[in-house]
């Protein structure tokens, strides 16, 4: 299999997974981040399919993917992740956990993988997987400012006045 396709099966599922979820949520603030999420994981497929440009065609071919289940597609099967995610405000700390899941999911099939070229390839996913989480980061940052406010008494200055 090749670990391009695979990958981007990984972000197809992924991007399902944060609509299925951003389309279930009550919570306003859960479906902007959910609805980000998504949108995230179609700018990383299109990184994604770019990478598969530049290399030569059977470099990236991988036998330990055949038996190798994608992060995502066990949570669109699993119906109480659905359940527990869509109302839960710490949601987006569980795509955290999925993302690095992916990364870890890549570096372990570099290390085993025999082909030094398609070794090469996986990190690379990894590190792509790596940049994406920081997107991440900055998604839920983003929503979650507002929230946040400097309101620590030793900052003040109202006896100054």
């Amino acid at each position: 299999m090749n670990v391009f396709d695979f990958a981007l099966k990984m972000e197809e599922d992924s991007k399902a997974f944060y609509e299925k979820l951003a389309a279930e949520t009550s919570e306003p603030e859960l479906k902007s981040i959910f609805s980000m999420l998504a949108a995230a994981e179609e700018e990383h497929s299109r990184a994604i399919k770019a990478m598969k440009k530049n290399v030569t065609p059977g470099s990236a071919d991988s036998k330990l993917l055949e038996n190798t289940k994608n992060v995502f597609q066990d949570l669109l099967d699993r119906k109480n992740v659905l359940t527990i995610l869509k109302s839960d405000p710490d949601g987006y700390r569980h795509a955290i956990k999925f993302s690095m899941a992916g990364i870890m999911l890549y570096e372990d099939m570099a290390k085993r993988e025999a082909a030094p070229a398609t070794a090469k390839i996986l990190l690379m996913l990894a590190e792509e997987e790596r940049k994406h989480l920081e997107i991440m980061e900055n998604i839920y940052d983003f929503v979650e400012a507002p929230k946040d406010f400097l309101a620590w008494g030793e900052f003040s200055n109202i006896k100054e006045l």
